[in-house]
């Protein structure tokens, strides 16, 4: 468990920062960089989560949030971080059942999703984007410094994007109220 009885210590003034294994790194490391990204995608799920969602969608959010956590700790610890901070394929395959089982029930796709209809889905639509940007942030890392990255925070990134996508879809009704992408239309000019 984390223990923080001080919240600034001024040790990052100078544009560094200290990771898990007590490594330092300027805050513009491509590591910080990643791990960064993934805390605002647990911030933006926070919003998400105070919007009505479709019972159990909350719930898994938080679970989500938990597992980014661990997902940024693993990230923080280059190489083998200890027990308890390795993200898992238990972790990955978990949110494929959740993708299998809420896209089961909606409705089919003849068209791109815009982000919107409800507000619970667009905020889940922007956090489907943030966590594509912190998979772009990881794989980076992964290109950078390979050897050091959990090859498992590159998929669970991948699959959570896809289950924020189905969540949004749910949100809209099962995704009868989707907004759906129309080719070449300009709207009023």
């Amino acid at each position: 468990m984390v223990h923080l009885n001080r919240i600034y210590t001024g040790a990052g003034d100078d544009g560094q920062t200290r990771l898990g294994d007590g490594q330092s790194l300027p805050k513009h490391a491509p590591r910080v960089a990643a791990y960064g990204e993934v805390d605002e995608l647990a911030a933006v799920l926070g919003v998400a989560r105070l919007q009505a969602l479709p019972s159990g969608i909350a719930d898994e959010v938080l679970r989500v949030q938990n597992d980014l956590g661990d997902l940024g700790a693993d990230l923080c610890v280059p190489g083998s971080a200890g027990p308890g901070l390795r993200l898992t394929a238990d972790q990955v395959a978990r949110l494929e059942a959740s993708i299998d089982a809420v896209n089961a029930g909606l409705e089919p796709l003849n068209s791109f999703v815009l982000p919107g209809g409800s507000a619970g889905a667009a905020w889940l639509h922007l956090a489907r984007t943030v966590c594509r940007r912190a998979e772009r942030a990881v794989s980076l890392l992964v290109a950078e410094d390979g050897e050091l990255v959990n090859g498992e925070v590159l998929r669970y990134l991948n699959r959570l994007s896809d289950l924020l996508f189905v969540w949004a879809r749910q949100a809209n009704d099962g995704g009868r109220g989707d907004v759906l992408w129309q080719p070449g239309d300009r709207g009023a000019e």
